[in-house]
């Protein structure tokens, strides 16, 4: 019984054997296959380092920061997007910021878009259109850092500058830091004499000038791991003012209160214009007869 089928397939082989010499007979030589690709070569893992001079450079300048009371200062932030012509446009922004500890922030932006404002005096917070004479107000938590959270998740507000703002700007600045190292003093950033240093995670390729005498943040350059256009995010940061005394009506405004209101939302794209159907042709009409057409018509 078991032998049937084996006798069966080994007559089936015999067969297709016999067919396969007679085809290597007759048919043309075939052509060799073309030689496989090799597989590009990976790219060899770069290995951690992290070295002490970069980061206690990064320490330095957080720490400058977390210890002022207020400040003030100028960010002229570069942002690139993409162009049909394939290279990226650089469209410079301009905020000028005011901020007191730990629930006091006035941001004035200008520049590439329409110019803006942020309020927020620790119980409400405020996002005005001056052009358009609009205002979105909402009730905001009791520290900055939990309005500046706030603003972005219910309004898409983000400032490229936020670190600075923070409590702690080191652990915001080396949150799973890869890579850190020193690259070497520079005399061409914001007209002071300053050290640069560059870190790495996964998430963030980040360069920055510090000051050699101040230790205050001139420049930050960054390029985000996850932007397949690897476009730069380039702020050039001046005009510093550690420890103001910020007059109270800073950080609000009467004529923001007195605008049109506003959802505090994040916007919303208006939609496409519906197309509109295509008119059909109408046909031609058929030519009229001619009046005579009973005299010339033929027998």
């Amino acid at each position: 019984m078991t032998l049937k089928p084996l006798q069966r397939t080994v007559a089936a082989l015999a067969s297709l054997l016999l067919a396969s010499s007679v085809l290597a007979q007759t048919a043309p030589a075939s052509k060799p296959a073309p030689p496989a690709k090799a597989a590009p070569a990976k790219k060899a893992r770069v290995p951690l380092l992290i070295e002490q001079r970069a980061i206690d450079l990064i320490k330095a300048t957080s720490a400058k920061l977390a210890g002022a009371g207020s400040m003030g200062f100028t960010a002229i932030v570069d942002i690139e997007y993409p162009s049909k012509l394939g290279p990226p446009l650089a469209y410079p922004v301009r905020y000028d910021v005011a901020m007191q500890r730990p629930d006091k922030l006035r941001v004035l932006q200008s520049g590439a878009g329409a110019p803006n404002e942020f309020y927020y005096d620790g119980k409400t917070m405020m996002a005005f259109l001056p052009e358009a004479n609009l205002v979105a107000i909402a009730d905001a938590p009791p520290t900055l850092e939990a309005a500046l959270q706030q603003a972005h998740d219910k309004a898409a507000i983000y400032y490229p500058f936020t670190d600075l703002l923070l409590p702690d700007p080191y652990k915001a600045f080396t949150n799973k830091v890869l890579h850190a190292f020193y690259i070497g003093p520079s005399g061409a950033v914001g007209g002071v004499a300053t050290e640069a240093v560059a870190w790495a995670t996964n998430d963030v390729f980040i360069q920055m000038w510090v000051g050699t005498d101040d230790k205050l943040p001139r420049r930050i350059r960054a390029m985000f791991a996850n932007d397949p256009l690897k476009l730069r995010h380039d702020m050039q940061l001046s005009n510093w003012q550690l420890n103001p005394s910020h007059a109270p009506e800073t950080f609000a405004s009467a004529k923001a209160k007195g605008a049109q209101p506003m959802g505090f939302a994040k916007p919303v794209a208006a939609p496409a214009p519906a197309k509109k159907p295509a008119a059909r042709k109408a046909a031609p009409k058929a030519a009229a007869a001619p009046a005579n057409a009973a005299q010339t018509k033929t027998p």
